[in-house]
Parts: structure tokens; C-alpha cells; sequence
């Protein structure tokens, strides 16, 4: 997780359940081989690369575990929106008729 968005997640009050995370707040990094989620944060720990709180790890099948102060919990990506394209009037046609 990028530091900015980090501060902020460190200080919001705990929630349960699947916590909405936006693509733009993470950076891709190292990919480890674990058994489970806190296999990989013992792994990263003892490398000197240790999960902080806020950090995603993503599974093989796709789903995503973020590191929270109680432990790993469920995570989902976040996207925006799709912007509605412009309407425009054909040529010729004003809006005063």
C-alpha cells in the first residue's frame, strides 16, 4: 500500500468483513510461495520484508486478504466508475426550435 492511503487506513476505526480497496492505493511487488496468508507473513517477516498493515496479498485464485492490526481479512477491488459518454447533437440542430 502506498504510504498516503496507509495513514489513513492505520488510523480509520476497525470494521469486520470485506474490506473495498482501490487499485490506484497499491503498488504491485514481490510474489512469495505460502501455504496461506500468514504462512506469507512469516515468510516476508523473516526475509526483512514484513507485511505492514494495509498491505494486500492476493491469492492464486484471485481473492485478496489484506493485513489488518486482528489479522487477515477479506478484501475486494474497488473501480470506478465508467464515465457516461457525451451526447451530441447531430450537425444542424440547435437547442433554441
Amino acid at each position: 500500500m502506498k504510504d498516503s492511503p496507509r495513514q489513513q487506513f492505520r488510523w480509520a476505526p476497525h470494521v469486520s468483513g470485506c474490506a473495498s480497496v482501490k487499485p490506484k492505493d497499491y503498488e504491485p511487488c514481490a510474489e512469495i510461495a505460502a501455504l496461506h496468508e500468514y504462512d506469507a507473513w512469516k515468510l516476508l517477516r523473516e526475509s526483512g520484508g514484513a507485511l505492514q498493515v494495509g498491505d494486500l496479498l492476493e491469492g492464486e485464485d484471485g481473492r485478496l486478504r489484506i493485513c489488518k492490526y486482528v489479522g487477515f481479512e477479506p478484501a475486494e477491488w474497488v473501480l470506478p466508475e465508467p464515465k457516461a459518454p457525451l451526447e451530441l447533437e447531430p450537425a444542424g440542430q440547435s437547442a433554441a426550435t
